[in-house]
Protein backbone atom coordinates (compact mmCIF):
# COMPACT_ATOMS: atom_id res chain seq x y z
CA UNK A 1 0.00 0.00 0.00
CA UNK A 2 1.00 3.34 -0.93
CA UNK A 3 0.27 6.60 0.36
CA UNK A 4 0.86 9.35 -1.34
CA UNK A 5 3.26 12.14 0.03
CA UNK A 6 0.68 14.60 -0.55
CA UNK A 7 -1.35 12.88 2.25
CA UNK A 8 1.39 14.14 4.64
CA UNK A 9 1.77 17.91 3.57
CA UNK A 10 -1.89 18.73 4.11
CA UNK A 11 -2.21 20.95 7.11
CA UNK A 12 -4.10 21.37 9.66
CA UNK A 13 -4.11 23.87 12.26
CA UNK A 14 -1.19 25.31 11.20
CA UNK A 15 0.90 22.06 10.95
CA UNK A 16 1.35 19.19 8.47
CA UNK A 17 0.47 15.88 9.57
CA UNK A 18 4.09 14.69 8.62
CA UNK A 19 5.13 17.17 11.49
CA UNK A 20 2.65 15.58 13.84
CA UNK A 21 3.97 12.39 12.99
CA UNK A 22 7.27 13.67 14.48
CA UNK A 23 5.65 14.74 16.96
CA UNK A 24 4.42 12.01 18.16
CA UNK A 25 7.33 9.46 17.07
CA UNK A 26 9.26 11.56 19.36
CA UNK A 27 7.59 11.50 22.20
CA UNK A 28 6.68 7.63 21.78
CA UNK A 29 10.31 7.15 20.95
CA UNK A 30 11.24 8.97 24.41
CA UNK A 31 8.18 6.87 26.54
CA UNK A 32 9.49 3.79 25.60
CA UNK A 33 13.32 4.42 26.10
CA UNK A 34 14.17 6.57 28.58
CA UNK A 35 15.02 3.69 31.06
CA UNK A 36 17.18 1.87 28.85
CA UNK A 37 18.95 5.46 27.81
CA UNK A 38 18.91 6.32 31.12
CA UNK A 39 20.40 3.44 32.53
CA UNK A 40 23.15 3.62 29.96
CA UNK A 41 24.16 7.26 31.10
CA UNK A 42 23.73 6.57 34.48
CA UNK A 43 26.59 3.59 33.91
CA UNK A 44 28.77 5.53 31.75
CA UNK A 45 28.64 8.43 34.41
CA UNK A 46 29.98 5.98 36.90
CA UNK A 47 33.08 5.97 35.34
CA UNK A 48 33.96 8.96 36.35
CA UNK A 49 33.61 7.68 39.55
CA UNK A 50 35.21 4.09 39.57
CA UNK A 51 38.24 4.44 41.27
CA UNK A 52 36.90 6.62 43.61
CA UNK A 53 34.37 3.82 44.84
CA UNK A 54 35.88 0.96 44.17
CA UNK A 55 34.62 -0.91 46.64
CA UNK A 56 30.92 -0.28 46.08
CA UNK A 57 28.97 -1.72 43.20
CA UNK A 58 27.26 0.96 40.83
CA UNK A 59 24.45 -0.35 41.70
CA UNK A 60 23.50 2.64 44.16
CA UNK A 61 24.87 4.41 41.83
CA UNK A 62 22.36 3.68 39.18
CA UNK A 63 19.53 3.83 41.94
CA UNK A 64 20.20 7.14 42.66
CA UNK A 65 20.74 9.08 39.27
CA UNK A 66 17.88 6.72 37.42
CA UNK A 67 15.07 9.20 37.93
CA UNK A 68 16.72 12.27 37.41
CA UNK A 69 18.55 10.71 34.71
CA UNK A 70 15.41 9.65 32.89
CA UNK A 71 13.32 13.21 33.71
CA UNK A 72 15.75 14.58 31.92
CA UNK A 73 15.67 12.72 29.09
CA UNK A 74 11.89 13.32 29.09
CA UNK A 75 12.47 16.77 28.71
CA UNK A 76 14.38 16.90 26.11
CA UNK A 77 12.19 14.38 24.11
CA UNK A 78 9.33 16.71 24.71
CA UNK A 79 10.72 19.79 23.78
CA UNK A 80 12.47 18.29 20.42
CA UNK A 81 8.54 17.62 19.61
CA UNK A 82 7.31 20.40 20.52
CA UNK A 83 9.77 22.42 18.60
CA UNK A 84 8.63 19.84 15.74
CA UNK A 85 5.25 22.28 15.47
CA UNK A 86 4.18 25.40 14.30
CA UNK A 87 1.89 27.37 16.94
CA UNK A 88 -0.68 29.13 14.83
CA UNK A 89 -0.47 31.86 17.12
CA UNK A 90 3.29 32.37 17.75
CA UNK A 91 2.31 35.82 18.97
CA UNK A 92 -0.45 36.76 21.25
CA UNK A 93 -0.73 40.33 21.63
CA UNK A 94 -2.03 41.21 25.43
CA UNK A 95 -3.00 44.84 24.60
CA UNK A 96 -3.79 47.32 27.84
CA UNK A 97 -4.01 50.91 28.57
CA UNK A 98 -2.05 52.19 31.41
CA UNK A 99 -1.87 56.21 31.81
CA UNK A 100 1.59 57.13 31.41
CA UNK A 101 2.75 60.51 29.51
CA UNK A 102 -0.90 59.40 27.99
CA UNK A 103 0.38 56.84 25.70
CA UNK A 104 -1.08 53.19 25.28
CA UNK A 105 1.39 50.67 25.28
CA UNK A 106 1.30 46.86 23.43
CA UNK A 107 3.09 44.35 24.69
CA UNK A 108 3.67 41.12 22.53
CA UNK A 109 4.67 37.80 23.90
CA UNK A 110 5.91 34.83 21.67
CA UNK A 111 4.34 31.71 22.33
CA UNK A 112 7.38 29.59 21.74
CA UNK A 113 9.21 31.92 24.30
CA UNK A 114 7.34 31.05 26.74
CA UNK A 115 7.36 27.57 25.83
CA UNK A 116 11.28 27.68 25.69
CA UNK A 117 11.56 29.31 29.55
CA UNK A 118 9.13 26.70 30.87
CA UNK A 119 11.39 24.01 29.45
CA UNK A 120 15.00 25.42 30.04
CA UNK A 121 13.44 25.60 34.05
CA UNK A 122 12.43 22.26 34.47
CA UNK A 123 15.93 20.86 32.48
CA UNK A 124 18.11 23.18 34.99
CA UNK A 125 16.01 21.67 37.96
CA UNK A 126 17.11 18.01 36.18
CA UNK A 127 20.64 19.20 35.60
CA UNK A 128 20.71 20.31 39.58
CA UNK A 129 18.53 17.23 40.85
CA UNK A 130 21.37 15.05 38.96
CA UNK A 131 24.50 16.79 40.80
CA UNK A 132 22.21 16.47 44.10
CA UNK A 133 22.36 12.55 43.20
CA UNK A 134 25.84 12.31 42.80
CA UNK A 135 26.75 14.47 46.07
CA UNK A 136 24.59 11.61 47.67
CA UNK A 137 26.72 8.93 46.39
CA UNK A 138 30.08 10.70 47.05
CA UNK A 139 28.90 10.95 50.44
CA UNK A 140 27.69 7.33 50.82
CA UNK A 141 31.20 6.52 49.32
CA UNK A 142 32.60 8.47 51.90
CA UNK A 143 30.76 7.38 54.91
CA UNK A 144 31.54 3.69 54.09
CA UNK A 145 35.31 4.89 53.83
CA UNK A 146 34.75 6.48 57.20
CA UNK A 147 33.09 3.23 59.26
CA UNK A 148 36.29 1.08 58.45
CA UNK A 149 38.65 3.63 60.40
CA UNK A 150 38.60 3.77 64.01
CA UNK A 151 38.04 7.46 64.09
CA UNK A 152 34.64 8.17 64.86
CA UNK A 153 35.46 11.97 63.83
CA UNK A 154 34.94 11.66 60.19
CA UNK A 155 31.79 9.61 60.61
CA UNK A 156 30.69 12.62 61.85
CA UNK A 157 32.12 15.20 59.45
CA UNK A 158 30.83 13.07 56.17
CA UNK A 159 27.23 14.32 56.97
CA UNK A 160 27.88 17.39 57.68
CA UNK A 161 29.86 18.09 54.84
CA UNK A 162 27.06 16.42 52.48
CA UNK A 163 24.51 19.02 53.66
CA UNK A 164 26.77 21.59 53.90
CA UNK A 165 27.19 21.15 49.93
CA UNK A 166 23.57 20.51 49.09
CA UNK A 167 23.15 23.78 50.95
CA UNK A 168 25.88 25.60 48.34
CA UNK A 169 24.07 23.84 45.21
CA UNK A 170 20.71 24.58 45.82
CA UNK A 171 21.61 28.18 46.15
CA UNK A 172 23.82 28.25 43.08
CA UNK A 173 20.78 26.45 41.55
CA UNK A 174 18.33 29.48 42.67
CA UNK A 175 20.69 32.13 40.91
CA UNK A 176 21.42 29.92 37.65
CA UNK A 177 17.57 30.33 37.37
CA UNK A 178 17.39 33.99 38.32
CA UNK A 179 19.64 34.31 35.70
CA UNK A 180 18.93 32.18 32.32
CA UNK A 181 15.11 31.75 32.86
CA UNK A 182 14.35 34.90 34.66
CA UNK A 183 17.12 37.15 32.93
CA UNK A 184 18.12 38.70 35.96
CA UNK A 185 21.40 40.19 36.24
CA UNK A 186 22.03 38.65 39.54
CA UNK A 187 25.22 40.62 40.67
CA UNK A 188 22.96 43.79 40.17
CA UNK A 189 20.39 42.12 42.58
CA UNK A 190 22.92 41.00 45.59
CA UNK A 191 24.72 44.14 44.87
CA UNK A 192 20.85 46.35 45.37
CA UNK A 193 20.19 44.32 48.23
CA UNK A 194 21.48 47.08 50.49
CA UNK A 195 19.32 47.44 53.58
CA UNK A 196 17.39 44.67 52.82
CA UNK A 197 20.10 42.71 52.91
CA UNK A 198 20.99 43.82 56.23
CA UNK A 199 17.51 42.93 57.73
CA UNK A 200 17.89 39.48 56.34
CA UNK A 201 21.17 39.00 57.93
CA UNK A 202 19.72 39.85 61.34
CA UNK A 203 16.76 37.48 60.50
CA UNK A 204 19.05 34.82 60.28
CA UNK A 205 21.27 36.19 63.25
CA UNK A 206 20.17 32.51 64.76
CA UNK A 207 21.20 30.22 61.82
CA UNK A 208 24.79 32.01 61.29
CA UNK A 209 25.18 31.35 65.14
CA UNK A 210 24.19 27.66 64.69
CA UNK A 211 26.38 27.29 61.36
CA UNK A 212 29.54 28.88 63.60
CA UNK A 213 28.98 27.14 65.88
CA UNK A 214 29.15 23.66 63.99
CA UNK A 215 32.25 24.69 62.79
CA UNK A 216 33.25 25.29 66.05
CA UNK A 217 32.23 21.44 66.94
CA UNK A 218 34.20 20.13 64.38
CA UNK A 219 37.40 22.13 64.90
CA UNK A 220 37.31 21.30 68.86
CA UNK A 221 36.14 18.23 68.91
CA UNK A 222 34.37 18.14 71.86
CA UNK A 223 32.29 14.52 71.31
CA UNK A 224 31.85 12.79 68.24
CA UNK A 225 28.89 10.32 67.01
CA UNK A 226 28.15 7.59 69.34
CA UNK A 227 29.46 9.73 72.58
CA UNK A 228 27.09 10.00 75.75
CA UNK A 229 26.63 13.77 76.68
CA UNK A 230 25.03 16.09 79.00
CA UNK A 231 23.94 19.17 77.73
CA UNK A 232 22.18 21.13 81.11
CA UNK A 233 21.00 18.64 82.41
CA UNK A 234 19.89 16.78 78.79
CA UNK A 235 21.54 13.60 78.64
CA UNK A 236 21.56 11.26 75.04
CA UNK A 237 24.00 9.58 72.18
CA UNK A 238 25.30 11.81 69.64
CA UNK A 239 23.52 10.89 66.51
CA UNK A 240 24.20 13.19 63.94
CA UNK A 241 25.39 16.69 63.81
CA UNK A 242 24.36 19.26 61.31
CA UNK A 243 24.94 22.71 60.86
CA UNK A 244 22.16 24.07 62.58
CA UNK A 245 21.21 21.36 65.07
CA UNK A 246 23.03 18.34 67.11
CA UNK A 247 20.42 15.10 66.92
CA UNK A 248 20.69 13.33 70.39
CA UNK A 249 19.24 10.20 71.19
CA UNK A 250 17.95 9.86 74.75
CA UNK A 251 18.04 6.82 77.48
CA UNK A 252 14.34 6.00 76.54
CA UNK A 253 15.28 6.62 72.71
CA UNK A 254 13.04 9.38 72.15
CA UNK A 255 15.02 12.02 69.53
CA UNK A 256 16.24 15.48 70.84
CA UNK A 257 17.60 18.24 68.62
CA UNK A 258 19.66 20.86 70.22
CA UNK A 259 20.95 23.71 68.18
CA UNK A 260 24.54 23.52 67.85
CA UNK A 261 24.68 27.60 69.50
CA UNK A 262 23.24 25.82 73.03
CA UNK A 263 25.76 22.60 72.25
CA UNK A 264 28.50 25.08 72.09
CA UNK A 265 27.38 27.71 75.28
CA UNK A 266 26.06 25.42 77.52
CA UNK A 267 27.52 23.55 79.87
CA UNK A 268 28.54 20.09 78.41
CA UNK A 269 29.87 16.76 80.02
CA UNK A 270 31.11 13.68 77.74
CA UNK A 271 30.43 10.96 79.56
CA UNK A 272 31.96 8.50 77.38
CA UNK A 273 34.91 10.27 77.32
CA UNK A 274 35.34 9.85 80.91
CA UNK A 275 37.85 6.62 82.27
CA UNK A 276 36.17 5.47 85.34
CA UNK A 277 32.28 5.96 87.05
CA UNK A 278 32.48 7.28 90.45
CA UNK A 279 30.41 5.70 93.29
CA UNK A 280 29.75 7.71 96.43
CA UNK A 281 26.96 6.60 99.13
CA UNK A 282 26.73 5.99 103.08
CA UNK A 283 25.52 3.30 105.01
CA UNK A 284 23.97 3.69 107.96
CA UNK A 285 24.32 1.14 111.31
CA UNK A 286 22.67 1.44 114.43
CA UNK A 287 23.45 3.26 117.42
CA UNK A 288 23.72 -0.13 119.09
CA UNK A 289 26.90 -1.12 117.25
CA UNK A 290 30.13 -1.13 119.29
CA UNK A 291 33.11 0.80 118.03
CA UNK A 292 34.89 -2.77 117.31
CA UNK A 293 32.52 -3.89 115.35
CA UNK A 294 32.59 -0.52 113.23
CA UNK A 295 36.16 -0.34 112.80
CA UNK A 296 35.87 -4.15 111.64
CA UNK A 297 33.57 -2.88 109.23
CA UNK A 298 35.74 -0.32 107.96
CA UNK A 299 38.55 -2.65 107.74
CA UNK A 300 36.66 -5.06 105.68
CA UNK A 301 35.06 -3.18 103.23
CA UNK A 302 38.63 -1.12 102.53
CA UNK A 303 40.00 -4.70 102.06
CA UNK A 304 37.20 -5.89 99.99
CA UNK A 305 37.84 -2.65 97.77
CA UNK A 306 41.13 -3.00 97.22
CA UNK A 307 41.03 -6.85 96.03
CA UNK A 308 37.97 -6.20 93.75
CA UNK A 309 39.37 -6.16 90.11
CA UNK A 310 36.70 -3.92 88.63
CA UNK A 311 37.19 -1.15 91.23
CA UNK A 312 39.86 1.61 92.26
CA UNK A 313 40.34 4.13 94.69
CA UNK A 314 37.75 2.76 96.76
CA UNK A 315 37.80 3.54 100.44
CA UNK A 316 35.12 3.49 103.65
CA UNK A 317 35.45 5.39 106.60
CA UNK A 318 33.38 6.31 109.56
CA UNK A 319 32.27 9.91 108.88
CA UNK A 320 29.51 11.09 111.06
CA UNK A 321 27.01 10.83 113.52
CA UNK A 322 23.40 10.88 111.99
CA UNK A 323 20.03 11.64 113.94
CA UNK A 324 19.42 8.05 113.47
CA UNK A 325 22.27 6.55 112.04
CA UNK A 326 26.41 6.05 112.55
CA UNK A 327 27.38 6.65 109.03
CA UNK A 328 29.92 4.98 107.28
CA UNK A 329 30.92 6.88 104.08
CA UNK A 330 31.76 4.37 100.79
CA UNK A 331 33.22 5.39 97.47
CA UNK A 332 35.11 3.97 94.78
CA UNK A 333 35.72 4.23 90.95
CA UNK A 334 34.10 1.22 88.63
CA UNK A 335 36.58 0.41 85.65
CA UNK A 336 34.15 -0.86 83.53
CA UNK A 337 32.83 1.94 81.11
CA UNK A 338 29.85 -0.12 79.84
CA UNK A 339 26.81 1.15 81.93
CA UNK A 340 25.49 -2.19 82.49
CA UNK A 341 28.23 -3.93 83.87
CA UNK A 342 28.78 -0.57 86.05
CA UNK A 343 24.92 -1.35 86.76
CA UNK A 344 26.11 -5.47 87.54
CA UNK A 345 29.10 -4.35 89.69
CA UNK A 346 27.46 -2.13 91.87
CA UNK A 347 25.35 -4.54 92.84
CA UNK A 348 27.76 -7.64 93.58
CA UNK A 349 29.51 -4.82 96.01
CA UNK A 350 26.22 -4.04 97.74
CA UNK A 351 25.18 -7.38 98.41
CA UNK A 352 28.79 -8.02 99.72
CA UNK A 353 28.30 -5.10 102.03
CA UNK A 354 25.19 -6.28 103.47
CA UNK A 355 26.76 -9.63 104.55
CA UNK A 356 29.90 -7.48 105.63
CA UNK A 357 27.66 -5.88 108.47
CA UNK A 358 25.76 -8.83 109.39
CA UNK A 359 29.26 -10.37 109.79
CA UNK A 360 29.65 -7.89 112.13
CA UNK A 361 26.54 -8.25 114.06
CA UNK A 362 25.62 -5.27 113.63
CA UNK A 363 21.76 -3.97 111.28
CA UNK A 364 21.38 -1.33 109.44
CA UNK A 365 19.44 1.77 110.79
CA UNK A 366 16.22 3.62 109.30
CA UNK A 367 14.90 6.36 110.87
CA UNK A 368 13.88 6.25 114.41
CA UNK A 369 12.71 8.35 117.45
CA UNK A 370 12.54 7.45 121.06
CA UNK A 371 10.38 9.32 123.24
CA UNK A 372 11.34 9.82 126.85
CA UNK A 373 8.46 10.32 129.38
CA UNK A 374 9.15 11.65 132.62
CA UNK A 375 7.05 10.16 135.35
CA UNK A 376 6.56 12.67 138.34
CA UNK A 377 4.84 12.10 141.31
CA UNK A 378 1.89 14.34 142.71
CA UNK A 379 -1.58 14.15 144.87
CA UNK A 380 -4.35 13.40 142.81
CA UNK A 381 -7.48 14.68 144.26
CA UNK A 382 -10.31 12.09 144.80
CA UNK A 383 -13.75 12.31 142.86
CA UNK A 384 -16.45 13.53 144.44
CA UNK A 385 -18.91 10.58 144.78
CA UNK A 386 -22.60 11.41 143.47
Amino acid sequence: MIIDSQFFEQVFWGNTIQRYCLFAGIILFGILFKRIISRVLSLLLFKLFRSFSAAIGNDTFVALLLKPIAFFISLCSYYLAVNQLKHPLDVVLFNYTRQLEKAKMRVAVDLGDVVDKVFLFLIILSVFWIILRIIDFVAHVLRYKASMTEDRSDDQLVPFLKELTKTLICFLGFFVLLGYVFEINVLTLITGLGIGGIAIALAAKESLENLIGSFTIFLDKPFTVGDVVKVDGIEGTIDKVGFRSTRLISPDKTMIVIPNRSMIDGVLENVTRRNFRRVSFFIGITYETPALAIQNIVSAINMLLDTHPKTQDGFATFDNFGDSALNIQVAYLVVDMSHAEYIRVKESLNYQLMQIVQDQGSEFAYPTQRLIRENTTGSIPPEKPE
